[in-house]
């Protein structure tokens, strides 16, 4: 297990490295166990954080503050924020050399915004935890599987808002992922997921969610997702997220027009499903859609087959790819000036 701390409490790092590097993964969110809130928190999810793909970030003093890549507007909003709320000099030159696609299930803003804060804390020798640097970002408004995904990995829980706090919410639960079991990943690159002033707006107008839901729900990731996992019952863990998904997909039906935000994807969810697989869903607002399968043969057989079936299809992209055990990878690199 690679837990990410931010220790560093000088501006440069081991053996003087003046250029920090830093790779913070994506992740699954499967879903929240409880809308309503009615004893005291609200939502709870469930998550998997993602060998790939991935953020990359490189950092560097500068006369001032640039960033270039994709995402780098982004990068440089939370470069200003982190600034400000800690109060630590922005003058930096960021370099972002992947992004996760952004609003599309898979946590881009989360971990942009952390990688991005966390290098300008390391530049500035200040010793903050990833769960401060979300705090003060905003982020973790809803979820921790994010912040959980970039600390330490693995499938995480989390406890759910508590009333009245902006803290993020606890992390209940870490356990690794299983090292032969894969995940099918079903991209849609022409549909974005709510996000922003649309998503808040979406999720207030939910239709009520019964707490009768919600102790299903909170059944379903306790009583069978967690101990199917920690036995490495893919079956059981399949059966158990593929139901999670089918619930909340109904639920989200009348905010996203359907089971799924993107038709394509959930063409192919339907595929999947015909043909027996369990464990399918959509991440977060999609429209990526995902499938948990047991083993590398397994997925690669599928991964061969989808793309057969919807490989006319230019906006739909799959990949077959591991859960990840460890958080956010940080590198000090020494760099002369033209680097």
């Amino acid at each position: 297990m690679n837990k990410t701390t931010i220790e560093q409490s000088t501006a440069t790092g081991p053996e003087g490295g003046n250029v920090v590097r830093i790779t913070a993964p994506g992740r699954l969110h499967l879903g929240f166990l409880d809308l309503s809130g009615t004893l005291g928190r609200r939502f709870g999810s469930l998550g998997i954080t993602l060998d790939r793909p991935s953020t990359i970030v490189r950092m560097r003093r500068a006369a001032a503050l640039t960033a270039t890549g994709p995402d780098a507007g982004r990068a440089l909003l939370a470069a200003e924020k982190a600034a400000q709320r800690f109060g630590i000099d922005k003058a930096v030159e960021i370099t972002v050399e992947a992004a996760l696609p952004p609003h599309s299930g898979l946590g881009s803003g989360t971990q942009l915004g952390l990688a991005v804060a966390t290098g300008l804390c390391l530049l500035n020798g200040l010793a903050l935890s990833p769960r401060e640097v979300g705090a003060a970002l905003g982020r973790g408004a809803r979820s921790s599987i994010g912040i959980g995904a970039f600390t330490e990995g693995g499938v995480i829980l989390d406890g759910g808002k508590k009333r009245g706090s902006d803290a993020p919410p606890p992390i209940l639960s870490r356990l690794p992922f299983p090292e032969n079991w894969r995940l099918l990943l079903a991209y849609d690159h022409s549909h974005q997921g709510l996000s922003g002033s649309e998503e808040s707006a979406a999720m207030e107008n939910l239709p009520p969610f019964a707490d009768t839901l919600a102790g299903h729900m909170a059944r379903l990731a306790v009583m069978v997702a967690l101990p199917a996992l920690a036995e490495a019952d893919v079956d059981y863990f399949a059966a158990a997220v593929g139901e999670m998904q089918r619930l909340l997909g109904e639920h989200y039906a009348s905010a996203q027009g359907g089971r799924y935000t993107s038709s394509s994807v959930a063409e192919v969810m339907d595929w999947l499903e015909a043909r027996g697989l369990r464990g399918l869903g959509q991440s977060s607002w999609g429209p990526t859609g995902f499938a948990v399968l047991g083993s590398s043969e397994e997925a690669e057989q599928v991964l061969s087959e989808v793309r057969d079936r919807f490989g006319d299809r230019p906006a739909l992209a799959f990949d077959c790819v591991r859960g990840s055990n460890a958080g956010a990878r940080i590198e000090w690199l020494a760099c002369v000036e033209q680097c």
